[in-house]
């Protein structure tokens, strides 16, 4: 009796943490979770292992922590954990950079459940915002302290010497399938098919979803004169799609055929991701989820005079 219930338990376990791993996408399906982690494993497999470590770590460090057992079975305290052991892994550099990524993926479940409480009297989701700070705060610190070295790239650079290029080619199919990799930090084609195929798998509406939003951000940031390397590399379309989730169905009852505010929304990220990335280059820091959560909270702020949108 005592052997099944450790089974049971553990069986729980496994599958809040790759709910906790969907659930950055906004599903909670085990499936999906899995269908995730092979597409991470085709681009990296110690990344596929590092994320479903953090997961895993959220999800203990809420159940010690004494959380609520549904909302941890749900995987809403993994998710963040899930993209802050990825985010470390690789921002930063150094062998301890694993170490960090298991101590950031703690961290990030409890950093959570203290957001979670404070957005609860506002009834709006805290959404990735835990693991955004939380990220950015380790990235600055490399400045001060040797034992966190983040990578060459995201060296801060003053904008006065900043210079836009907008030459060269597009790839636009490149540009649709890494938008949706790029959620979990994918320059891969495949892991971002597979990753969608994982998203219809859960629902064919957010697939579909997915779909326009990842044109509709290509669209507004060619438009708009975006950097091309950035359009092919799917940086612009990875927030609009987590935005259209939230705005179109996760967050709203009224769930049209036709979803024009979710996709006013998207294409709102792609202007606050343009902005972010110059505000944010004097820091060297990415701007990460950080257009998702601020378009998808404008618009369910504003549904509390506006319920119609």
């Amino acid at each position: 009796m005592q052997k099944h219930q450790v089974s049971n338990n553990t069986l729980t376990m496994f599958s809040a943490s790759l709910k906790g791993i969907s659930q950055v996408l906004l599903i909670e399906n085990s499936v999906t979770g899995l269908i995730v982690l092979v597409a991470i494993s085709i681009y990296s497999v110690p990344l596929s292992i590092i994320t479903f470590i953090s997961s895993l770590i959220g999800t203990v460090t809420a159940k010690i922590g004494g959380a609520d057992e549904k909302l941890i079975s749900q995987g809403l305290f993994s998710f963040n954990s899930t993209l802050s052991g990825l985010a470390t892994v690789l921002f930063l550099e150094g062998n301890q950079r694993w170490i960090i990524a298991l101590f950031s993926a703690v961290i990030a479940a409890i950093f959570t459940a203290g957001m979670m409480h404070l957005t609860k009297p506002f009834d709006v989701p805290s959404l990735t915002f835990p693991y955004i700070i939380l990220t950015w705060f380790l990235l600055t610190a490399s400045h001060r302290l040797q034992f966190f070295e983040a990578i060459n790239s995201l060296v801060p650079q003053g904008l006065a010497y900043w210079h836009l290029d907008i030459s060269g080619p597009i790839d636009f199919i490149s540009g649709f399938t890494k938008s949706i990799g790029q959620i979990y930090f994918l320059d891969n084609i495949w892991s971002g098919l597979i990753i969608l195929a994982g998203i219809f798998f859960a629902s064919r509406r957010l697939g579909m979803l997915a779909i326009y939003a990842t044109i509709i951000s290509l669209l507004a940031a060619y438009y708009l004169g975006s950097e091309r390397p950035l359009l092919s590399s799917g940086l612009y379309g990875y927030n609009a799609i987590l935005t259209i989730f939230a705005v179109s169905d996760v967050f709203h009852n009224r769930k049209k055929l036709i979803p024009f505010t979710g996709l006013l929304a998207a294409v709102i990220s792609v202007l606050i991701t343009a902005s972010l990335d110059s505000f944010l280059l004097p820091y060297g820091l990415p701007p990460l989820t950080m257009p998702f959560v601020l378009s998808t909270w404008l618009f369910l702020f504003a549904r509390k005079l506006m319920p119609n949108l």
